[in-house]
């Protein structure tokens, strides 16, 4: 199959959304594939496989997250391509699933990595995370004033004071110790 054909496949495949399921399988063997264009393709697909199917490309997500340190951009990704969902992900800063909110934490990191100026008005949505019901929220919420900081120190400023109460109280080892580097990145 050519290139050609292999990408109007997939644009087929997006459309047909009872197929999703039973084709991860074969979309994550695409990764694979030696066109940039078709890697790219597959990737954007199953994230959206994955909003659907959570479960089923769960065994995947190390080979999509593998991407992230790819040499070519469109692979990585770039806000431009998450930018139409950006504004969708905060909804999930409250969701009733601690791995849900967990996820949108990641999902952020990952994006403000690259482009933090978005955040500038979001770090409330992390702030309430810092006092989250879950450990595991809690532990990982500090490390997106920490990505932050290196990046855009003046944003998570006013942030300091909390973070450092939190580093000096919290009965978690694990958040004391995301929090004192989340302060260290915003003050250096």
């Amino acid at each position: 199959m050519t290139e050609t054909e292999l990408y109007k496949n997939l644009g087929v495949l997006t459309r047909d959304k009872e197929r999703w399921e039973e084709n991860i399988p074969g979309v994550v063997s695409m990764l694979e594939h030696n066109s940039v264009k078709i890697k790219a393709k597959a990737l954007w697909l199953l994230g959206e496989m994955g909003l659907a199917f959570p479960e089923a490309i769960g065994g995947s997500v190390a080979a999509l997250a593998s991407f992230i340190g790819s040499p070519e951009p469109i692979l990585r990704g770039c806000f431009r391509h998450v930018e139409p969902y950006w504004e969708s992900l905060f909804r999930l800063a409250d969701d009733t699933e601690a791995s849900v909110r967990l996820a949108f934490i990641w999902a952020s990191e990952n994006i403000a990595t690259n482009t933090p100026d978005p955040y500038h008005d979001r770090l409330p949505f992390f702030a309430k995370l810092l006092n989250d019901s879950d450990d595991r929220v809690r532990m990982e919420a500090p490390e997106m004033f920490r990505v932050l900081g290196r990046r855009r120190p003046e944003f998570v400023k006013p942030y300091v004071e909390k973070l450092r109460t939190l580093a000096e109280t919290d009965p978690n080892r694990v958040v004391r110790i995301h929090c004192q580097g989340a302060i260290k990145a915003t003050t250096n």
